[in-house]
């Protein structure tokens, strides 16, 4: 899935989805800074917490050192999916 992040926010949050270049993502926001992948290390964590995956099944497939990420979620497909809806249905 594509991911917006932007690091150095005033609090760590998903704030729903956007258009990009690339098609939709999520915004997502991190209070860490870009250096030293640490904003990445936020994501990844919140992205976890937010979906309640663990933090083990959510991996940076590619991006690094981009703005628009992509994040690879591993597990079962379907709950994952529902997951997703039920968050984006009380965020979009």
């Amino acid at each position: 899935m594509r991911v917006r992040i932007t690091p150095k926010s005033s609090k760590d949050a998903i704030d729903g989805v956007e258009e990009t270049a690339d098609g939709p993502a999520l915004k997502a926001r991190v209070r860490a800074v870009p250096a030293d992948g640490a904003a990445n290390a936020a994501l990844m964590k919140l992205l976890a917490e937010w979906l309640g995956v663990p933090k083990s099944s959510v991996g940076l497939a590619h991006g690094g050192k981009s703005r628009v990420k992509s994040v690879e979620i591993t597990g079962n497909v379907e709950d994952i999916e529902a997951r997703l809806a039920a968050r984006l249905g009380g965020v979009v």
